[in-house]
């Protein structure tokens, strides 16, 4: 059984375990064109955390959800675009405008593809620094 002492000490383990996990920046987000929802929310929640999962050292998010036009022809009238910053110097760029795709694409579509987008740049460059690190340390 555990003391009141060892069950402190590993709920202080599991909360800095924890903070690791979170952007030290909260995210910035830009609304124009298109009312914010609960759902839009949660979604959005949702997929920083998938974020943060894949590059655990976020230093800022800014993510830009836009209604460009009603109708267009060959596209969503959704626009979302995401810029990262990631220590020391590194910018991740992601946008999706589900072009040349059925021009009646949801909101949550274009979402869901920004941040895929996203998270494949995210992983390839946390790889990229873990093979650097441990290069260096092997050295």
């Amino acid at each position: 059984m555990f003391n009141a002492v060892d069950l402190l000490a590993v709920i202080r383990i599991l909360i800095q375990r924890l903070e690791q996990f979170t952007v030290k920046i909260p995210p910035e987000i830009t609304y124009r064109g298109v009312e914010k929802s609960d759902a839009i929310d949660s979604l959005l929640q949702e997929k920083i955390a998938k974020l943060e999962r894949a590059c655990d050292h976020i230093n800022s998010c800014h993510i830009a959800i836009e209604k460009e036009q009603d109708h267009p022809r060959d596209r969503s009238p959704y626009r979302v675009r995401l810029d990262i910053t990631v220590p020391p110097n590194h910018e991740v760029a992601a946008e999706s405008t589900m072009s040349n795709q059925n021009r009646y694409v949801k909101l949550d579509a274009v979402i869901r593809d920004a941040f895929d987008k996203a998270w494949r740049q995210l992983r390839d460059l946390s790889k990229q620094q873990h093979e650097f690190d441990h290069g260096r340390d092997n050295s």
